[in-house]
């Protein structure tokens, strides 16, 4: 059992060598572009929170209300 997880730690760290040398290709700045498209989709989820928000907060008040009245049966 030891020697057999031994080996895997060794082949693990063999074989990831090159990703661990490539750590820093992906760090530099996007263009305007990419910005402008990741910023546009930022605003489309933002504007379906604030309906999302206001319908949570009407069903809260109507079913934690005070002002609900009471339904009488007529018999």
């Amino acid at each position: 059992m030891k020697a057999r997880l031994r080996n895997a730690l060794i082949a693990l760290l063999t074989f990831s060598s090159s990703a661990f040398a490539a750590g820093a290709i992906g760090t530099g700045k996007g263009s305007l572009l990419v910005s402008l498209f990741l910023g546009f989709f930022a605003l489309i989820i933002v504007f379906q929170l604030v309906p999302a928000t206001l319908m949570m907060v009407g069903i809260l008040r109507g079913l934690f209300g005070r002002d609900r009245e009471a339904i009488k049966v007529k018999s």
